[in-house]
């Protein structure tokens, strides 16, 4: 797929704005508060059916009396995408028009991969376990169209059984049905977690040897324990004492870390800020050529203001890996070299 040209209506900071796209890089700049993150988060969400920002209702323009936004995307195939959605009208959905039929979710067979590299994933090793396990999750969600729904399913048994924990009483029989779906599904997505852990370690230490031109070993670790439905079932059943104190539900794999390894290592405590950010270059560059290659399709690559986070070396590295994709970037500058890094 390539994006050709989109309308936003409502959007945020923008009333009405259009803009065409290249077939190859397409630079957005402009100040702070302009709107440029919002334009990407527009593709993003006509792409992968959600914003990855905020609730639909935030995004509608907050100084206008209205209570609706549009986003419309023509693509080179003269497919049209459109998002509609309006609050006063539909109960807080969102609406996709898709070949001139309405959906109330983005279809999965008309979800489009999406490689978002915004300044916030430089944090992804001294942030929180919850925002790595993010990186892992949605990685997955577009690698895997059921890991979306088995991740939706595990994160319901597990509010219901958080929700019973803080009860003053509730029988066996009423928590065992929740920790049975949490056993099931809990153990797919670890077992689908390692799976992709061990695809990027075997291919980790060469794309970062590219980028740094220095041989170092690097690895991704999973903070957590393997388990099958049966083993992760007595745990729960094990642990409930205890998380009938704590109040929450304290195994499973939302408690799941992972920690990258520099040079047998911990990352976080050893890498330079330099390392640390040829590591996320690595990081991308392989979701980006795996997406590709399981998906058989490209990705379209947002890249949100992190030129102004990377020498002039890395993003040139950046900009020569992505050539061959579809690329929009957002600077709040000029980026030095613009029209060598647009026409790599």
């Amino acid at each position: 797929m390539i994006i050709k040209s989109l309308r936003v209506q409502n959007f945020r900071t923008h009333r009405d704005f259009s803009m065409n796209f290249s077939d190859k890089t397409t630079l957005i700049t402009g100040s702070n508060g302009s709107g440029k993150t919002s334009l990407l988060e527009a593709i993003f969400m006509v792409l992968r059916g959600t914003s990855f920002k905020s609730s639909d209702r935030e995004i509608v323009k907050n100084d206008i009396d209205e209570t609706w936004f549009r986003v419309d995307v023509k693509t080179a195939n003269d497919k049209n995408r459109t998002v509609k959605f309006d609050y006063s009208r539909t109960s807080g959905k969102k609406q996709f028009v898709l070949d001139s039929k309405n959906n109330y979710r983005l279809p999965t067979a008309h979800k489009f991969p999406v490689v978002m590299f915004e300044p916030d994933d430089l944090q992804l090793l001294s942030g929180s376990p919850s925002r790595r396990r993010r990186f892992l999750d949605q990685f997955l969600g577009q690698l895997d169209s059921e890991y979306a729904t088995i991740q939706r399913k595990y994160e319901k048994a597990l509010r219901q059984r958080n929700m019973l924990l803080k009860q003053d009483n509730y029988s066996s029989d009423e928590i065992f049905p929740w920790n049975l779906m949490l056993s099931k599904y809990g153990a797919e997505i670890i077992s689908k977690r390692l799976g992709l852990i061990d695809r990027l370690n075997s291919q980790m230490s060469e794309v970062y040897k590219n980028i740094s031109g220095v041989d170092d070993d690097i690895s991704i670790l999973y903070i957590g324990e393997e388990m099958n439905s049966d083993r992760l079932l007595n745990e729960l059943s094990k642990n409930e004492f205890k998380d009938k104190l704590i109040g929450y539900t304290s195994v499973g794999p939302h408690r799941h870390d992972i920690e990258f390894v520099f040079n047998h290592a911990g990352a976080k405590n050893t890498a330079s800020r330099g390392e640390v950010r040829s590591l996320i270059l690595a990081i991308k560059f392989l979701e980006t050529d795996i997406l590709a290659e399981l998906l058989d399709e490209k990705p379209i690559i947002l890249l949100d203001d992190v030129f102004s986070e990377l020498d002039e070396n890395r993003q040139v590295l950046l900009s020569k890996h992505f050539s061959q994709y579809q690329t929009i970037i957002s600077s709040v500058n000029q980026i030095k070299d613009v029209d060598k890094i647009i026409n790599l």
